[in-house]
């Protein structure tokens, strides 16, 4: 897989050696000619003092072989229009971008180009509330565009779920299970798989079956 990254970063820099480290083709795009040569890359990151704001500096970099593109500088309006241009000039399949201010996380959608949108202060938002949450719903990661997402429910005394099998949940078709954690342990889920109070049942969701995902497993 061969995979731009922009901002060469402490985000960037670590993205590019782990993919790198896993035989992934990268390149590593840094406007901040001094901050690129600071960068600890390993020999196998190609590492470029370059703009990716600019489309000359991004068809040098044959951004249209990419598989994937992360926009991870430090800046949020940089990141727009990086992913703007991977994805409308380039036709880029995937697009990563990182999101520096929360309050501009509504703009990271794929009218920018944006596939996944990623906001750090949202993330840890998520994990904490799924920390704290028992019987109630709650959103980890959003993937597409929003429309799908990975939720998360510890199932409470009273859960319509309780006591049965996966099978007798009658899911919506926009939602399934991928996994359910029980005493510190993943357990693949298959149709006859049981679940009961205390277990915590993470799904794939998409908008429009939310509602009725909450409704089957969280009590009233």
């Amino acid at each position: 897989m061969r995979v731009v990254i922009a901002g060469a970063g402490a985000v960037g820099t670590f993205l590019a050696d782990d993919l790198a480290a896993s035989g992934h083709e990268v390149l590593l795009l840094e406007k901040n000619l001094e901050a690129a040569e600071r960068a600890p890359c390993q020999a196998a990151v190609e590492l470029r003092g370059a703009d990716a704001c600019e489309v000359d500096v991004l068809l040098e970099a044959r951004l249209d072989t990419a598989d994937v593109v992360v926009a991870a500088t430090g800046d949020d309006e940089d990141n727009l229009v990086i992913s703007l241009l991977a994805k409308q000039e380039f036709a880029v399949p995937r697009v990563i971008a990182r999101v520096n201010h929360p309050k501009n996380h509504w703009l990271f959608n794929e009218t920018w180009g944006v596939d996944i949108a990623v906001s750090t202060p949202h993330l840890l938002s998520a994990l904490v509330e799924e920390a704290v949450s028992v019987g109630s719903l709650v959103r980890l990661l959003h993937f597409e565009g929003g429309n799908a997402r990975l939720v998360e429910v510890t199932l409470a005394e009273g859960s319509p779920a309780s006591g049965g099998t996966i099978a007798d949940l009658g899911l919506p078709r926009g939602a399934t299970v991928v996994a359910v954690v029980r005493d510190g342990h993943v357990v693949v889920p298959r149709g006859d798989t049981a679940v009961d109070v205390g277990d915590e049942v993470l799904l794939l969701v998409t908008g429009d079956s939310e509602d009725e995902v909450r409704r089957l497993l969280v009590a009233p």
